[in-house]
């Protein structure tokens, strides 16, 4: 099996990201993951990484004089990089074009609904307070909408009588954990 490189974006708590490191060490699997990119320096993932021994590239958004200039650094940091992956773990800025056309099928993220229900921010609670019966998360590939780009995989969730919101999100995380990982590996080695 040919060692696979990954890089993954994230601007938050980072609990994708470390599901992802832990299983890929977990099974001895021949992935590397090359650093971690984050935008805002006071995020948690950057702790984990560091907890997990994995680089971290960490560019303060809010330190770029225009978002132009913010994207012209991102690219170059990719270029910089030979990657069989980009992996988006709660990365809270959107990719300009130019990336997402020069890394077509190779940038993914992971949205916690049934897209193209309740795409964007807050997906959980919005999906929650509209009564749905269903939701769940669907992992995707990177175009140029908003959580629009082509399915890779969605799994779907039955929200329970009486479930409280912060139980449906802790359930929702659960099977991000368990899939995001998974699916990932799929796409590394399904050609190998």
């Amino acid at each position: 099996m040919k060692e696979k490189k990954i890089i993954v974006f994230g601007s938050g708590n980072g609990s994708n990201f470390q599901a992802i490191v832990e299983y890929f060490r977990s099974k001895r699997l021949p992935v590397e993951v090359l650093f971690l990119f984050c935008e805002n320096p006071k995020a948690k993932i950057i702790e984990r990484a560091k907890m997990l021994d994995v680089k971290v590239i960490v560019e303060d958004f809010k330190k770029f004089k225009s978002r132009k200039d913010f994207d012209r650094k991102v690219e170059e940091i990719l270029d910089k990089h030979s990657f069989d992956l980009l992996v988006l773990a709660g990365y809270m800025k959107i990719l300009p074009e130019e990336i997402i056309k020069k890394y077509k099928y190779m940038i993914i993220n992971i949205h916690p609904s049934l897209l193209p229900a309740f795409p964007g921010l807050r997906a959980i609670e919005k999906a929650y307070n509209y009564g749905v019966k269903y939701t769940g998360i669907t992992i995707h590939y990177v175009d140029e909408g908003v959580d629009t780009g082509p399915i890779i995989e969605q799994i779907a969730l039955r929200i329970r009588n009486g479930e409280s919101l912060k139980e449906l999100e802790e359930r929702i995380h659960r099977i991000e954990h368990y899939f995001y990982p998974r699916i990932i590996e799929k796409l590394l080695f399904e050609e190998d």
